[in-house]
This record gives structure tokens, sequence and C-alpha cells, in this order.
């Protein structure tokens, strides 16, 4: 095929990256799938309380939250306002930029998180990591890191 060749790619390469992108969104199907079912919690509405949770004072930007859960500015506000009717976050204004806004973990918001985390961590271990090594978990890291260098920094 020549457009493999005109772009410096083989078969193999090219299997292997949409086995990795097929491989990332069966995992995170199921993750939402066990989430939903067992604790009516989207797995964007985890990832924003367990961002928020692991923040210092369980607060947040709202820019840099949109930044660690990869989600558009637009995108987060929608999510916040629905967390924020079900009670699982406010928002505080920044007192040093009128315009800033962080939002906040609220205490039911921890709690609906810590009981949801047993689920999600019970699924990325049998979807994904009890088919690696620890020597295959540790080149992941590795390979991924230099791929995603905020999170080498967060996890070193």
């Amino acid at each position: 095929m020549t457009l493999l060749r005109d772009e410096g790619l083989t078969a193999g390469e090219l299997a292997l990256w949409r086995t990795l992108q097929r491989a990332q969104v069966r995992i995170t199907r199921h993750l939402e799938g066990e989430l939903l079912d067992a604790h009516d919690l989207p797995l964007a509405s985890y990832e924003v309380l367990a961002r928020l949770a692991e923040a210092s004072g369980r607060r947040l930007r709202m820019n840099d939250l949109a930044d660690r859960v990869l989600l558009s500015r637009s995108g987060l506000t929608r999510l916040i306002d629905r967390l924020q009717r079900d009670g699982l976050v406010t928002r505080e204004a920044c007192a040093d930029d009128a315009r800033g806004l962080y939002a906040v973990l609220s205490d039911s918001g921890a709690a609906r998180l810590a009981e949801a985390t047993p689920t999600y961590l019970r699924g990325i271990r049998t979807q994904f990591l009890d088919l690696l090594g620890a020597a295959e978990i540790a080149q992941a890291r590795t390979m991924l890191a230099s791929l995603d260098p905020e999170a080498a920094s967060q996890h070193a």
C-alpha cells in the first residue's frame, strides 16, 4: 500500500496503532458501563471528582481541571453544571481573578467518589493491568511518560 510507504509506516506499525486505539476505547467503555451500572456515575464525572479529590483543598481552577480531564472548556462547564445540580461539586469565585472560577469537590462528591473508586480500580485491573507483567508495566509507563511529560512529573 503506497499510503504506508509514503508516510514511513509499516503495516505492522499501523496495526499496532489501531489496536492501541481499539483497546483504549474498549477499556473506557467497560469502565463507563461498570460505573454507570453500579454507581450511576459516568466515567467523565468520575474523572472530574477524582482530580478534584487529588488537588490541594479539593479544588481546581476550571481551566486546569479541563486540561487534566482532557475536556474542552465548554464540555467541562456542562459537566460541572450537572455535577453541581447533583450536589457533587460547587463553584467558587477566584479571589485574585474576577473572571476565574474554581470547581470544588463537595463532601457528597467525595463520598460518591469513595463508593465508586473500588469499581473503577477493579476495572482497570481486570481490563488492563492483569494482562501485563511487572516488567511490561514498567516499560509501558516509561514509554507513555515520554509522550505525556505532565503525567511523568506527577508519578515519578
